[in-house]
């Protein structure tokens, strides 16, 4: 089982510092520029600070980015940085110029595409201190805005008017050794801007392309590490990658479905790469294809379990080599699919293990074979068992935080998270992961309408509402946005209610009104209205309400906010549309309940039309007697107010009453019921109780005391620690003693109290038994 570890203190200091960053790292100097107080902070501490800070912003979206954060670092005597990684919108010229003056030994700029040439001014005060660049996908760092100059001659400008700088060089950067260019656009000289640097040990250029790869060889006794992704190659370029003699890394995959590319792999080619290049230990050809046949047979294939032994390779230039590579990339190869790879760690489609290699080794800059090979991650998850679960959940939440904005992946990945979540691997996740997934998921929902279904069938994976509940209004919210009228998805919608409902069922009446206040209630009754006009009563008109009995319960704003907004209107308008369908009548009977509860409410519901369909409820045998036993238990609270409270001549009080001692006559005791009290959730028999120590309404006191005599009988375990918890067991005392009580009243009443009937006379012994215990 993954672990659940809590954070470190650095960490969840960092997260608080961030969170609360005037009064902790700063103060506001003009309500807008942060200015950081007398201290000093290592770099440990800073890079942690920044680092945390970018994976906040591109991460959570909840979280607000600081126009002048990068100044709290602009002085080195007091706050020091080293080691940063920076990414995507989130880093402008401005920020790099605010921490120029820092030693800064690594900087990784990945994705800055508001980055201009401004920016490659400051990076030459990193110059005398920089060993690891990366620039990969700032497409226009080597853009300035203009020429003011006018000097064209010194300048290449591109279609969109642009000035592409042509003179820049990294003169001067003495101590690089890993410099990144991936995604650069074309046209930048690559040649001249690497010349002055004399011993890079990695180099990537990935997507650059360029005819002439001779340049390369400068560094022919120092480079070890050369990506190639995505370029155009030729035989040309194979000639100058085998003097690199030093590579233990060589990357020269290309994503098959980009572009075409003449470049064909061949056997001839594979074997010059291996013989020239002997430290090599990871190669990179996925994507490509391969010209001449490099496999050898299946009848050839020495028998028995998979090997790594490059003698047994069954690709037969690998069989060259001195020992197993630590990786080989065949992802969209043909080359994956054989039996014996001479690599410990292989990317491919061919199975679980290296549809997971392939996500880890692509997801930071490749977004586009990630998501295939997602896709085939969900293939594997939803047909067969994941046997890697903790590393296949974990590998495309990073994928779905790295790129947030990707649609490919935020879809691919929902969808494979639906199936890494569902309750046969449960037992595996730990909290922390799960609430990762759940995070990851609400930036989905909130960044696509593509992925909404997938994230919210995602959501109904977990126990809702409390595995939810660190993130309830914000998951709130996100559904009422799903669930506006405009959208036609019946799909999404019916999940969405269903996820409402569940979240508003469980949960203290602060949430409730909280919810309320977002706008449930007139979310609820919207849809109610649409399926009412299209006379359709399927699961989302029965969820609707469904959520509506649950976020009214013991909450008196939004049982107001229901009345306010035409909800009895609705009701009568359901009743009338759909006669025969129980369950909706038995939610909206629970709801009104629900407002009969509220005194200064009971008014609105005193019409000659409410009191009457209401009065006509009681005979119903909907859902058992739910409907019943609800439309009872309104007219119980009515009652309650007493005669001079009842505001119509017809029907008549007594005639009610009479028809309410009959329905109550007519249940079950046993039945078996639709309802659950929780104390501790808001949800308490306190507005049952409070029917009992009055005397103006027996036929309210004999309703009250059947539903508690029916809860504790039929679920003693659950209800009678409840029943002494909320005080009942002295007021049913105090009833028995009541003049103005009802002798059948009574009578229930006694059943509580050993003694008070023989034990044999009833089958309330076993509560009377829980009962003595208490």
């Amino acid at each position: 089982m993954a672990s659940d570890t809590p954070e470190s203190l650095m960490a969840l200091c960092t997260d608080f510092c961030l969170r609360n960053l005037d009064g902790t790292l700063g103060y506001l100097l003009d309500k807008e520029t942060l200015r950081h107080p007398d201290i000093f902070l290592p770099s440990e501490i800073c890079d942690q600070l920044v680092n945390e800070y970018v994976e906040l912003v591109t991460a959570a979206c909840t979280f607000e980015p600081h126009e002048t954060f990068f100044s709290l670092f602009s002085d080195p005597r007091s706050t020091r940085l080293t080691r940063i990684h920076l990414r995507e919108d989130l880093v402008q010229d401005q920020d790099l110029e605010a921490i120029r003056k820092q030693d800064l030994v690594e900087l990784y700029l990945t994705n800055c595409e508001k980055l201009s040439a401004k920016s490659l001014q400051t990076l030459r005060s990193f110059s005398h201190s920089l060993v690891s660049l990366s620039l990969f996908g700032c497409a226009n760092i080597f853009y300035e805005e203009d020429n003011p100059g006018g000097c064209e001659d010194e300048c290449l400008v591109n279609p969109t008017c642009q000035v592409l700088v042509k003179d820049f060089t990294f003169e001067g950067f003495s101590r690089l050794r890993f410099l990144n260019l991936g995604r650069m656009i074309d046209g930048v000289p690559v040649d001249s801007l690497l010349r002055p640097l004399n011993s890079l040990a990695a180099l990537d250029l990935s997507g650059i392309q360029t005819s002439d790869a001779t340049f390369l060889t400068q560094w022919k006794d120092s480079l070890m590490s050369l990506v190639l992704y995505n370029m155009d190659l030729s035989e040309d370029h194979i000639r100058v990658i085998v003097q690199l003699h030093k590579l233990r890394h060589l990357d020269i995959s290309r994503d098959r479905l980009s572009s075409y590319y003449k470049f064909k792999l061949t056997r001839k080619v594979l074997s010059l790469l291996v013989q020239k290049l002997g430290n090599l230990m990871s190669l990179d050809i996925s994507g490509h294809m391969i010209l001449e046949n490099c496999s050898i047979s299946k009848m050839d294939e020495e028998a028995g379990q998979t090997s790594t032994d490059p003698s047994k390779s069954s690709i037969m230039p690998f069989r060259a080599l001195k020992r197993p590579l630590q990786f080989l990339g065949l992802f969209e190869t043909s080359l994956c699919r054989l039996t014996h790879i001479p690599a410990y760690k292989v990317s491919g489609d061919k199975n679980e293990e290296q549809v997971l290699n392939a996500i880890e080794a692509y997801t930071e800059h490749r977004p586009e074979i990630t998501s295939r090979a997602i896709n085939l991650l969900f293939d594997i998850a939803r047909i067969e068992r994941c046997n890697q679960l903790l590393r296949a959940l974990k590998l495309v939440i990073t994928a779905l935080k790295c790129h947030k904005y990707d649609k490919n992946i935020q879809v691919t990945g929902s969808a494979a998270l639906f199936y890494l979540t569902n309750s046969e691997y449960r037992s595996e996740q730990s909290v922390k992961l799960r609430r990762q997934v759940i995070q990851v998921v609400l930036n989905g929902m909130e960044s696509y309408q593509e992925v909404q279904r997938n994230c919210c069938l995602t959501l109904c994976n977990f126990s809702i509402p409390e595995e939810l509940e660190f993130q309830y209004r914000r998951v709130n919210e996100l559904l009422l946005g799903i669930l506006s009228p405009t959208r036609q998805d019946e799909s999404i919608q019916r999940i969405a209610v269903h996820l409402c409902n569940a979240l508003v069922c469980q949960v203290d009446n602060d949430h409730k009104e909280a919810v309320g206040k977002m706008g449930f209630v007139v979310t609820m009754l919207k849809l109610i209205q649409k399926k009412l006009l299209d006379k359709t009563c399927d699961q989302v008109m029965e969820f609707s309400w469904s959520a509506l009995w649950n976020i009214t319960d013991e909450t008196p704003d939004n049982c107001e906010m229901f009345l306010n907004f035409n909800g009895m209107k609705l009701f009568l308008d359901c009743l009338k549309e759909f006669p025969e369908k129980q369950e909706l009548h038995r939610n909206m009977l629970g709801l009104l309940g629900n407002v009969a509860e509220v005194k200064e409410l009971r008014p609105q519901l005193m019409t000659s039309q409410f009191i009457s369909v209401f009065s006509n409820l009681l005979e119903s045998k909907a859902d058992g007697i739910e409907v019943s036993y609800n439309a009872c238990g309104v007219l119980s609270h009515i009652m309650f107010d007493g005669p001079e409270a009842w505001g119509v001549c017809e029907p008549q009080r007594a005639e009610v009453e009479e028809r309410m001692w009959a329905a109550i006559q007519s249940w079950d005791i046993n039945s078996r019921r639709n309802i659950n009290y929780r104390s501790e959730m808001g949800r308490s028999f306190e507005p049952i109780l409070r029917l009992l120590p009055q005397g103006i309404s027996p036929v309210s006191q004999h309703w009250a005391t059947w539903a508690l005599y029916n809860l504790v009988s039929v679920y003693p375990d659950k209800y009678c620690p409840l029943l002494i918890k909320e005080g009942g067991m002295p007021l049913l005392r105090d009833l028995i003693k009541m003049a103005t009580a009802r002798q059948e009243t009574k009578e229930m009443a006694r059943h509580y109290f050993p003694g008070a009937l023989p034990a044999t006379d009833t089958p309330f012994k076993s509560v009377r038994v829980i009962l003595k215990a208490y």
